[in-house]
This record gives structure tokens, C-alpha cells and sequence, in this order.
């Protein structure tokens, strides 16, 4: 077992955690999946955010599988309680068992298993499983995603589709300069998801809303990174992880140039 304080990760071993990634995002991917459309014991976690049994069964394998095969990594996950011994780890697996957990519930297909190795704040290895779409997502730094296999890219240009582009309407209407009403591409309920399809040119441009978590971002910052993307908050800095707080403002995804459009429009246009 290498050292997760060497100074730097050793090939061996960042090529080990790769394929116990995608084993195990793949293997949690097939438990949800086996658990979606049941009936499932449910409830509220916090003011209004729902739980399943599924997002704890889900949770519970991912565990078991990441922590026993590297113990010396940190864990932040949305339903593991957070432990603060995380901020002193260079490694830290950061998960969301099931991200779109209402979409999952009320039996729609968009949602997925979400899953990142963070170094040093960064994401470095990647998955994102959406099973009822068979969709499978991967990227590791530096050498590019691939969706089931295949290498994608997101797309180029600066142009400003709005019906290529997701996300809250009122955050996306400041781009609309022309004025008028605009039609957005239909909501995807799975924010990991939503941000993942601008990797692959599904999506022109993607947007979070304020108070998204690194559970819900880190897996996906990555995949739309290596597909030639860009994704931060509006004032282009990069997203940082692994913090004592772990939410996050408003953010967008695109390919590099329209990213560095939206950017400049919100910097001469920023949010109330």
C-alpha cells in the first residue's frame, strides 16, 4: 500500500483505485438499479431532502468496498456522517450514493451513483453510473472521459443555445440579453447528471444552483474538465473540495470558450 502522503501518487497505484472505481461504482450502480421502482422505506433528512433505504444500502456498499481496499483514504459522502479526520488526508473518496434521489423515488430514469478521488482539493479519478440510461461516465486527470468506453468531448464554440443549455431559469435568463421569453432544455433532476451531459455535447451549458455540496459536483467537475470543459463558480475560480464546508454558490459548466463567455457576462452582470 503506498503512502497517501508521498509526494507523489504512484502510477501502480492511482491505475489500482481507477479499476476499483469503475468495479465499484458499477457494482452500486447494479444494487440501486435492482432497488428502483420498490417499495422503499423512506424519509426527510434536514428541512426537505428526501432519503431511501436505497441511498443507505448504496452508501453502505461503496464503503465497505473503497475504505477496506484503501484505508489510509479520507470518506465524505452525503449519508455518512461527516468525520473531520477527512481535512488531514491527502485522499479522500467524496460520494453521493444516489444523486437525484426524488427523480429515483418517483421512478424516473435521471439519476445516478457518483463517486470521486479528491487530492489535494482537486478531483483526480472519476465515475458517474446512471443505470436506467446506461450511461457510465469515467475520467481520471489528465487523460480525458470517456463515456461507456468511447472518448467524449463537450462541444466548442461560445454561440448561446438556451435549449442546450439546463439549470434554474432566472439564473439562465441574465444571459439573455436580447430580451424575450426563452426555452431551456427540459429539467434534469440529477445535478451530477446534468453537469456530466455537457461533457459529451448532450448540453451546451449546465448551472447549479446556490448550495450544491462536493458530493454532488466533484465526480462531475472532473468528467466536464477532461472532456475540454471548464466548470467553477461564476467568477471562474475553481471549485475546491475537501474543506471544512462543503457547499458550494451558483456554478456553470460548458466547453472552455462558451464557459469563458458565460463567465465574462456574469463578472460584468453579477447576481444580486
Amino acid at each position: 500500500m503506498a503512502d497517501a502522503d508521498a509526494n507523489s501518487l504512484d502510477a501502480t497505484i492511482l491505475t489500482r483505485d481507477a479499476a476499483l472505481l469503475k468495479d465499484t461504482v458499477r457494482e452500486a450502480g447494479a444494487l440501486a438499479q435492482s432497488m428502483f421502482r420498490t417499495e422503499l422505506k423512506t424519509w426527510t433528512k434536514g428541512a426537505s431532502s428526501p432519503v431511501s433505504e436505497a441511498d443507505i444500502a448504496v452508501n453502505d456498499l461503496l464503503e465497505a468496498r473503497l475504505r477496506s481496499a484503501t484505508p489510509d483514504y479520507g470518506w465524505l459522502s452525503e449519508e455518512s456522517a461527516d468525520d473531520s479526520t477527512r481535512l488531514s488526508r491527502r485522499l479522500v473518496w467524496v460520494v453521493d450514493p444516489i444523486d437525484g434521489t426524488r427523480n429515483y423515488l418517483g421512478g424516473h430514469d435521471e439519476w445516478c451513483v457518483s463517486v470521486a478521488l479528491v487530492e489535494d482539493a482537486a478531483p483526480l479519478l472519476a465515475a458517474v453510473f446512471a443505470p436506467a440510461s446506461g450511461e457510465f461516465f469515467f475520467a481520471a486527470r489528465g487523460q480525458g472521459t470517456l463515456l461507456n468506453d468511447k472518448p467524449v468531448r463537450a462541444t466548442p464554440g461560445s454561440t448561446l443555445d438556451f435549449s442546450r443549455m439546463a439549470g434554474p431559469k432566472p439564473m439562465v435568463e441574465r444571459l439573455n440579453t436580447a430580451g424575450g421569453d426563452i426555452k431551456l432544455h427540459p429539467r434534469i433532476g440529477s445535478l451530477a447528471l446534468r453537469l456530466c451531459r455537457v461533457a459529451h455535447g448532450a448540453l451546451d451549458a449546465a448551472f447549479a444552483g446556490g448550495n450544491s455540496h462536493d458530493w454532488d459536483l466533484a465526480a462531475a467537475d472532473l468528467i466536464v474538465q477532461e472532456a475540454d470543459g471548464r466548470m467553477s463558480d461564476l467568477s471562474g475560480d475553481p471549485i475546491l473540495y475537501n474543506r471544512r464546508e462543503v457547499a458550494h454558490g451558483v456554478l456553470v459548466a460548458a466547453g472552455r470558450d462558451r464557459h469563458a463567455s458565460i463567465v465574462a457576462h456574469f463578472r460584468n452582470r453579477p447576481l444580486p
